[in-house]
């Protein structure tokens, strides 16, 4: 027998308030992109994990590509990608692929993942690093890259790998509180190497933004989001997003409920006062939101600014 909790979860799973509706995406733009991505064998997260902010995102010039294939090596009980004990031949080419897809897409700024690659010696860090580097030189680096990252199981050389291609943003997803993070993550991941990713990034480069994300709606407290907050605040990350959990499927954890704008709108409030430099905090919001890279833009564009006036 199903508890009252548990009954109320299932209702949940299959019904979503009006303020997480979006429009399907359409339209000439869309379908040009969608054909330009298919011809070169590339996959977008924004496709895979299909992102209700997609039609805005590559109407503004982002897109965030999903690197070494669609198997990841993980099984998190939040994600609808499809999972094998190994993931498929890595393309050699790929890092060029995504730099060219990039210009022809005429994007501005460019999000870099991938899945979990256990099954690779580096976990794909060279890869990352790669296509980071092509990205730059096929641009003539008018392209700005955020990296998200898998955990590259902790090891440390990987990291700095991929910090040492200096992307704009090095980003790597909590996805949930601590105490949830046994429940949703694979047993691989935890919430203390997660921290420790980022933290270290931040030591590779102190110039380095480091951003994470966080999954709202699977039954955290307002206390957990507030001391995941503090453990972040104190690895050094600069940039948060809060979003709300959406199950891919009946498979999947389910909806625990569906947080209201207004509690995203205190936790963003919450977020500054710990001194983020910039929260992005609402039901559509993801890791990859286009309103975070406009900030991350003019962010960067200023400190170089300032930087230049300094030394003159």
């Amino acid at each position: 027998m199903l508890d009252h909790r548990e009954r109320k979860r299932k209702r949940l799973s299959g019904r979503k308030p009006a303020w997480l509706r979006s429009d399907i995406p359409s339209g000439e733009n869309y379908v040009r992109l969608k054909k330009l991505l298919k011809e070169r064998n590339l996959h977008t997260i924004c496709e895979e994990g299909k992102c209700p902010n997609l039609a805005e995102c590559w109407g503004g010039g982002t897109a965030t590509f999903m690197l070494l294939g669609d198997i990841c090596t993980r099984g998190c009980r939040f994600c609808n990608v499809m999972t094998r004990k190994h993931g498929i031949e890595v393309d050699t080419q790929e890092p060029y692929k995504v730099a060219e897809a990039s210009v022809a897409m005429d994007l501005d700024y460019v999000v870099i993942t991938s899945v979990d690659r256990d099954d690779l010696p580096d976990g794909g860090a060279n890869h990352f690093a790669d296509t980071i580097r092509k990205v730059y030189e096929l641009s003539e680096n008018s392209i700005m890259v955020e990296v998200l990252t898998p955990d590259f199981r902790g090891k440390r050389e990987d990291i700095a790998t991929v910090v040492a291609a200096k992307p704009t943003v090095f980003s790597h997803n909590m996805e949930t509180v601590r105490s949830l993070t046994p429940k949703v993550r694979d047993p691989r991941c935890s919430f203390d190497q997660s921290l420790e990713v980022l933290r270290y990034a931040k030591e590779v480069d102190a110039d380095t933004i480091t951003k994470s994300s966080l999954m709202l709606g699977l039954g955290e407290t307002k206390e957990d989001v507030l001391a995941a907050m503090d453990d972040l605040r104190e690895a050094g990350v600069d940039i948060l997003t809060l979003g709300q959990y959406l199950q891919p499927t009946t498979k999947h954890v389910l909806v625990s409920e569906f947080v209201p704008p207004s509690r995203f709108d205190e936790l963003a409030e919450e977020g500054r006062k710990r001194g983020f430099v910039f929260v992005a905090a609402g039901p559509l919001v993801r890791s990859s939101y286009r309103a975070g890279e406009l900030f991350i833009k003019n962010f960067v564009e200023q400190r170089n600014q300032e930087r230049m006036e300094a030394s003159s």
